[in-house]
């Protein structure tokens, strides 16, 4: 701020100067030479000065714009935005493309990477883990060179990159690394300085949101079976009817439990049918796909919401869930099976309903004689008493969103 400053009081210094000699100059009916040129050389100066202030004044925007990032970085405990705004800060580094921060996995986990300016498939390709002998080095340094053709099927392929660890408590977190497209690029100094100082900042604000993070997850998991409970159920079921409603999508539910689970726990007592629980609550984490969500409702009684998805796609999940407790032995209680109740969501159902035709579903499954699946009929019976009081239910007259125009 101070340069660009003292540019525009050379600048105004150098216009006042000029403007008083054209005055000369035109006043004068004969002017000289001398006097002339020395206008000249004046202008001359100036357009130079306007560019320098310009550039200054680029300069200073830039510096101010990483400043606020660097302040904002302990504002934030999500984990997502925090990374977002380490990302932006490196992005306003002069002469950066792209960016990217790769956070190393913790024990059970999946690495963290996320990016600016690159594509998923740049991203996994440019990721850096360090020396691989384990030591940890200050920086580390890349750069890349192609042959002609490459370059003329990717002229904006990456040309160089520096990477900084991101420091922890205990170990390094990961790294922050910036890019170059340019070809003659390399960074300096000064820039790899402006990294780690990055680094310096971004290293215990990350550490904090992550360890925010994993304590959230861990709230939202039932301590027995490791899949989502009850509360976190209901709260995601809620968000994705109103979801499923807003764009039309299709959304399904099966709603499960043991087959005589409690004579299974008066023969082999609870402290193994707790294993027994916890055994199969592995083999649901097995059959269901990515996208579904697995939770423990309540005792031996399970749930999966299934997005984008019809009744069919439920009756092949309880086909697979069946076949996963049936075919071996779950714990000390034998082979298993399981009753289920499937529904799939209705243009006037909010997620009471939802969940109460699924699991009167589940009911009519067991008064058939149980290891089978019914589906939901459409009629809307009351909520139960339990059921949680911060799930808002749908309005008295939703809009009928499957019909025509």
């Amino acid at each position: 701020m101070i340069i660009a400053l003292a540019a525009v009081g050379a600048a105004l210094a150098t216009l006042v100067v000029t403007l008083l000699f054209q005055w000369i100059v035109h006043r004068s009916p004969e002017p000289d030479e001398r006097l002339t040129k020395v206008v000249r050389d004046l202008e001359s100066r100036m357009d130079d000065m306007v560019r320098e202030l310009t550039g200054a004044l680029e300069v200073s925007q830039l510096e101010g714009q990483r400043t606020r990032l660097l302040g904002e970085l302990a504002g934030s405990i999500d984990l997502d935005e925090v990374l977002t705004r380490v990302l932006d800060a490196a992005g306003s580094i002069d002469g950066v493309d792209a960016a990217l921060i790769s956070l190393a996995s913790q024990p059970g986990g999946q690495p963290i990477v996320a990016s600016l300016g690159l594509s998923a498939e740049e991203a996994e390709r440019q990721s850096v883990s360090g020396p691989l002998d384990g030591r940890e080095a200050r920086v580390i340094t890349m750069s890349y060179d192609y042959s002609a053709e490459q370059v003329a099927a990717d002229a904006d392929a990456i040309r160089a990159g520096v990477a900084v660890p991101l420091p922890g408590e205990a170990a390094p977190l990961g790294f922050v690394t910036i890019f170059t497209r340019a070809a003659a690029l390399t960074f300096s100094e000064e820039q790899v300085g402006e990294l780690e100082e990055l680094a310096m900042r971004a290293g215990p604000a990350i550490e904090n949101a992550r360890r925010f993070r994993e304590a959230r997850q861990l709230a939202d998991l039932d301590a027995l079976t490791s899949l989502h409970n009850r509360r976190y159920f209901h709260e995601t079921l809620a968000r994705e009817v109103a979801r499923a409603h807003r764009y039309d999508r299709n959304l399904a539910l099966i709603i499960f439990d043991l087959d005589d689970f409690k004579a299974i726990n008066d023969r082999i007592g609870h402290l193994s049918g707790d294993g027994v629980l916890a055994e199969a609550a592995e083999r649901v984490r097995e059959v269901v796909r990515s996208a579904d969500i697995a939770c423990r409702v309540g005792g031996d009684e399970f749930a999966v919401i299934l997005p984008e998805s019809v009744l069919s796609d439920a009756d092949q999940l309880y086909a697979r869930l069946q076949k996963a407790v049936s075919t071996r032995p779950v714990g000390q209680a034998g082979p298993l099976t399981i009753s289920a109740g499937v529904a799939d969501l209705q243009p006037d159902d909010d997620a009471i309903a939802f969940f109460q035709r699924a699991d009167h579903a589940l009911y009519g499954a067991k008064e058939r004689g149980k290891s089978q699946v019914v589906a939901a009929s459409l009629l809307h019976p009351q909520p139960p008493s339990n059921m949680p009081p911060n799930i808002a239910p749908a309005p008295e007259d939703p809009p009928n969103l499957h019909s025509a125009g």
